[in-house]
């Protein structure tokens, strides 16, 4: 399996961005694909998924992320 898969699939499956994500985050795009290119510590990980799930949720309402 790869570095992060479950992150990334759970990004795509939720139909986002890996920008959008980044975006909120507060880090450039570049910056969080490095992220995901290395082993992320618990904490990361549980930061970006609050992420996704944040903007999963603003979409839903809104129908948009802006």
């Amino acid at each position: 399996m790869f570095r992060n898969s479950d992150i990334k699939m759970t990004i795509r499956e939720s139909r986002l961005s890996q920008w959008m994500v980044a975006e909120r985050l507060g880090i450039s795009e570049a910056t969080f694909t490095r992220w995901l290119r290395g082993e992320l510590p618990p904490d990361k990980k549980i930061q970006i998924l609050k992420a996704v799930t944040s903007l999963k949720k603003e979409i839903a309402a809104n129908g948009s992320a802006d």
